[in-house]
C-alpha cells in the first residue's frame, strides 16, 4: 500500500467524501462500519471478507448500505435493552 494512502483516507473521511459501509445485524442488535475507503469499488472489493467475519458471530439477519459520509468513533454500536 503507498504511504499516501492512510493520509488520502484519513482526509476524504475529515470532509465527509470517503466511503464507508454501515453493517447491521439483528441477533445481536449491533451496527458496523467498515471504512474509510477512497472508492467505492474499494470498499465494495473488501466487504465481502468483513461481511463473512461479521456472518461468523451468527447473527439472524445482515444488511449493509453502502454510502458517502465522515465517521468517527465508535465504529460499533450495540442496541440497548
Amino acid at each position: 500500500m503507498s504511504p499516501l494512502i492512510r493520509p488520502l483516507r484519513s482526509l476524504a473521511n475529515g470532509v465527509g467524501l470517503a466511503w464507508w459501509a454501515r453493517v447491521e445485524t439483528t441477533g445481536p442488535d449491533v451496527t458496523y462500519w467498515f471504512g474509510p475507503f477512497l472508492t467505492r469499488t474499494g470498499l465494495e472489493a473488501e466487504l465481502a471478507t468483513f461481511l463473512e467475519d461479521v456472518g461468523s458471530e451468527q447473527p439472524r439477519s445482515i444488511r449493509h448500505t453502502l454510502l458517502r459520509t465522515r465517521r468517527s468513533e465508535p465504529l460499533t454500536t450495540a442496541a440497548e435493552g
